[in-house]
């Protein structure tokens, strides 16, 4: 060990003497840092930064590309590298690395259609574009834009703690773009704009993607920064063997990378230490492991520490003993805005846009209020993109210039879903915006499969902010629903149509709140194809007036981690209008005049809360109330119970039944379970719940009993065509193990 150190340190003074070009007599040599792309493998670069710092090593000048570009870009600025491994190890990956914002963010009118759909496809120039990539990356924008705040007033990165560059890709020639000015966050999202997958970013007259494309390794950069000494940190795998490809798509990875490996092989030899991270077991995609990539890393730098020490410890004897600092950071105070600028606004107004936002000028703003104000107007649906940018002004004021890139007015919207109760289906939806008025919302939406469903929809802004706004919607449903007898077996098959219009006004007090009165005519027809014992044959139809209150902050469309949802709902049922039978045990169709047309009233209640265990299990807790009041002899309103996926009218999913199993006037149920994700896209749910029935009204056509009980156990997989559920569940009525599938996102 003894001798591999001497033989380090001569070999140090040696290459110092031996370089014409090197530092005068007295100069100590200058240290740079490279940091190799690689995208999750990258975030093992941390461990060597953890190396660094402890070794108390100066670093002079880092050049990065795309993961690269941001670890440096933030050890630049003057984060120590225990800070950047805590954001790394908190950041919520799934949703930067996502086209989606937090829920939280989304006006209550909007939530239902949120992150719904597979396919997403605007309408450009008369016809569906696809974009140049499938992720835009609101959230990873806004995330460095708060990251890189204690520098907003540097544009030369040259004047960063740590001089830095990073590289990108011009798409148009083929070349590499070394970035050293500008606006430190769409440098970054530059050099890691990885083709195909994220959107290339235009930036300085020029259109930029990931630079890893031509040079991952960009160690001939900060030699020309004037670096001596490099310390080269490399998360890129080598090419595939021979034997290693196997498939098409393999071979196509392969010619993609031919060009950046070539460089690579040149930029290793310009390094005097360099680090090959080992991390070929993860992908560039691996961010659900995130957590061993980083303690990969730090393993790494572990290992390397000794020679890093080793390292500053002979800079110190030949040149005097030099400290690191390690408070580079600043520390800004919120920003003023004074004035601002929007660019890119042609869809929408400049007064919608900053009343969206609730920008002020002559106000004060941290980075975490600016982001939320981004969010805000960024959860309206009008906006795919808003960037801003912070401009010193002399009066130590700001102006903030915002970039706006708009969404399409129209969007096609595509998804897949089979479910064991209604088959399989596709769900086409057809959204435009400002169509018929400004400041609007209207769509159609096709569920066309075994099941037959429509609905269609206005909405109409108004007020400050869009706090207010007017629905005017219709809907039709058409299933076909078997009926079950009291031991739980088959017993005959309907076909529901149910039609719905309905109008209603909301008013949101915030992104979580929403209240409002409304009213709707409801149409119901049963037609029995295989009669069972008791089975209605007709129609009735009535109008309600309601009031409604909903809350919603789910962070997440699906499979969410935290927050809560509420809907609560006061009815009255104004006299119907029955036109029906019913068959009696003697399957002799009967029209009865006991069946009542009578107004009633009815409460409907629903709340869901989801709170994370731990990073890998998140408790669910559901709670569910329908009452209807004097509803003894009413029909076609009672609530039906079964199935683990809502879907259609008055539907109460219980685990433990199949749909329709009972049917009852007025219910209580309650659920506790238990998601634990096993992998980033792989989950286990158990459940278990109760049901309470006819404890206001017992219904005079249905015999349900008192009280239910159930269990379901969910092995789901989160594919691209959206979650493979495949369920098992049991009730202690019943006594059955029965098989539940579901895939996708139903209507």
């Amino acid at each position: 060990m003894t001798k591999h150190l001497f033989i380090l340190g001569l070999s140090l003074i040696l290459c110092f003497k031996a370089r014409t070009q090197g530092p005068a007599t007295g100069t100590r040599p200058r240290i740079g840092l490279t940091l190799s792309g690689g995208g999750a493998k990258g975030l093992a670069h941390i461990g060597i930064l953890k190396a660094i710092d402890s070794a108390g090593l100066k670093i002079d000048y880092i050049t990065g590309t795309s993961m690269g570009s941001i670890i440096g870009a933030l050890y630049a600025i003057g984060y120590s590298a225990d800070s950047i491994e805590h954001i790394a190890r908190i950041f919520d990956w799934d949703l930067l690395l996502s086209n989606q914002s937090s829920m939280r963010s989304i006006i209550m009118e909007e939530k239902d259609e949120y992150g719904k759909y597979d396919i997403e496809l605007p309408w450009v120039n008369h016809w569906f574009r696809i974009a140049t990539g499938v992720i835009e990356g609101q959230e990873l924008w806004l995330k460095f834009a708060e990251l890189f705040r204690p520098v907003y007033q540097i544009k030369d990165f040259s004047q960063f703690s740590i001089p830095f560059k990073c590289v990108a890709t011009d798409i148009s020639t083929g070349e590499a773009v070394v970035l050293d000015s500008g606006e430190i966050v769409s440098a970054l999202r530059s050099s890691m704009a990885i083709p195909s997958l994220f959107t290339a970013v235009e930036y300085d007259g020029k259109k930029l993607v990931d630079g890893g494309v031509v040079r991952n390794f960009p160690v001939e950069d900060v030699r020309k920064m004037g670096a001596q000494f490099v310390i080269g940190s490399n998360a890129s795998g080598p090419l595939l063997s021979s034997a290693q490809v196997t498939n098409a798509i393999q071979v196509l990875l392969q010619v993609a990378f031919f060009r950046e490996a070539e460089d690579t092989r040149k930029q290793i030899p310009l390094c005097n230490i360099y680090v090959r991270l080992p991390v070929d077991k993860y992908s560039m995609s691996s961010f659900s492991q995130a957590k061993d990539v980083l303690d990969a890393g730090i393993e790494e730098g572990r290992r390397l520490y000794p020679q890093l020490k080793h390292l500053k410890d002979s800079l110190d004897s030949i040149y005097g003993p030099q400290e690191a600092l390690t408070n580079r950071l600043p520390v800004l105070p919120p920003v003023t805005i004074s004035s601002y600028t929007v660019r890119g606004l042609k869809q929408t107004s400049e007064p919608f846009f900053l009343q969206s936002m609730g920008l002020l000028t002559h106000h004060s703003y941290t980075a975490p209020q600016l982001s939320r104000m981004v969010r805000r107007a960024f959860g309206t649906r009008y906006y795919d993109r808003i960037n801003y940018s912070l401009m010193p002004q002399p009066d130590s004021t700001c102006r903030i210039d915002l970039e706006v890139a708009e969404n399409p007015l129209t969007f096609a919207k595509i998804g897949l879903n089979y479910n064991q109760f209604s088959g399989i289906s596709a769900i086409i939806n057809l959204t435009g915006r400002n169509f018929f008025t400004p400041n609007s919302r209207s769509l159609v939406t096709l569920n066309i499969g075994q099941n037959f469903r429509m609905r269609a929809e206005h909405l109409q802004y108004f007020g400050r902010g869009g706090k207010g706004a007017f629905v005017l919607g219709t809907q039709f449903d058409q299933f076909g629903i078997t009926t079950y007898n009291t031991e739980f077996k088959e017993s005959g098959l309907y076909d529901q149509n149910y039609f719905k219009l309905d109008g209603r006004f909301d008013y949101s007090t915030n992104r979580d709140l929403t209240l409002g009165t409304g009213s709707r005519f409801e149409w119901i027809h049963y037609d029995p194809s295989i009669t069972s014992s008791l089975e209605f044959k007709g129609r009735n139809y009535f109008l309600t007036g309601y009031f409604f209150i909903k809350s919603n902050t789910l962070d997440r469309p699906v499979y969410p981690r935290k927050g809560i949802r509420v809907e609560a709902e006061a009815d009255y049922v104004f006299e119907q209008s029955p036109h029906a039978q019913y068959y009696s045990s003697s399957n002799v169709p009967i029209t009865d005049s006991t069946i009542s047309d009578r107004p009633y009233q009815r409460i409907l209640f629903k709340f869901d809360n989801y709170a994370p265990l731990s990073s890998r299990s998140t408790l669910i807790t559901h709670l569910q109330a329908g009452m209807n009041f004097m509803y003894r002899n009413n029909i076609m309103n009672e609530f039906s119970i079964g199935g683990l996926t809502d879907q259609f009218h008055n539907q109460v999913a219980f685990a433990g039944l199949r749909e329709g199993t009972f049917y009852s006037p007025s219910i209580a149920e309650m659920m506790l379970g238990l998601r634990y994700q096993v992998f980033s896209n792989t989950f286990i749910t158990g459940r278990a719940n109760v049901l309470f029935n006819n404890f206001v009204t017992r219904s005079t056509f249905f015999t349900t009993p008192d009280f239910l009980s159930g269990y379901a156990l969910t092995f789901t997989y989160h594919f691209a065509l959206g979650p493979l559920e495949l369920s098992a569940m049991y009730s202690d009525q019943s006594r059955r193990v029965l098989g539940y599938v579901n895939i996708g996102i139903p209507f």
